[in-house]
């Protein structure tokens, strides 16, 4: 394969196994570059598959087929262990979230900063920049278990991007948000990708398909990943 900067899916297919059946496809043949410096949208309906893609994109799952490229590197090829250390320039945002509810909500932002080479000063003032950003500073000794819905989404949000990640996979990051702070999210988005990363966010909302920034917009259907026609959001 050519080499390819950002994230490359070349004849990717996944079925999830089924006991004594034949295994049910998810993805099938789909071919797509997420470019460096870019907000790539990918739409479909829920069970679509949308999921699954972005956990492939995050080598969390393995391809059943086909390969996944970073950076010109075949990452879905490579052992468990190496996947481990690649994800640290990968910032993920679960469609239900992850955190650590137990923790506060600036503890939650500093797990992933521990394996980095930074002083402790230093990681105080990303975790502050960052929740600010998510308008979340008055709130960052509070148990996570105690947010709303929408401060959580917006917790996670900060937690995929406090290392300025190379990649950016956002599953559903303005399900829960006003119409004020989805704007706000496409925007920090957006900022982030102008700055060089990678981010593919997959989403139903439709607010994001009008949203500035969208540089590219892709559509997962009946197991293919296509380009819509209507020349909305498309690179």
């Amino acid at each position: 394969m050519e080499l390819i900067m950002g994230l490359a899916c070349k004849a990717l297919a996944f079925s999830w196994p089924a006991k004594g059946a034949a295994p049910s496809p998810v993805l099938q043949s789909v071919d797509a570059v997420f470019p460096p410096g870019s907000v790539s949208l990918v739409t479909g309906e829920t069970g679509a598959g949308k999921s699954t893609l972005l956990n492939l994109l995050a080598g969390l799952l393995r391809p059943t087929a086909g390969e996944v490229w970073a950076d010109g590197e075949p990452v879905s090829r490579w052992p468990a262990s190496h996947r481990t250390r690649w994800r640290q320039q990968v910032g993920i945002v679960f469609q239900h979230l992850a955190l650590m509810s137990d923790l506060s909500v600036a503890e939650n932002l500093l797990l992933p900063l521990i394996p980095r080479d930074m002083t402790w000063e230093r990681m105080q003032n990303v975790i502050d920049r960052q929740l600010v950003e998510v308008e979340l500073s008055e709130l960052a000794t509070m148990p996570a278990r105690t947010l709303s819905g929408g401060q959580r989404q917006r917790l996670a949000l900060a937690r995929a991007m406090v290392g300025n990640p190379r990649f950016i996979l956002a599953d559903e990051p303005t399900a829960f948000q006003d119409d004020r702070q989805a704007v706000r999210i496409a925007d920090q988005l957006s900022s982030a990708a102008r700055q060089g990363a990678v981010v593919v966010v997959c989403s139903h909302d439709p607010r994001l398909k009008n949203a500035d920034g969208i540089d590219q917009w892709l559509h997962l259907e009946a197991t293919s990943l296509t380009r819509p026609s209507t020349g909305q959001a498309t690179a």
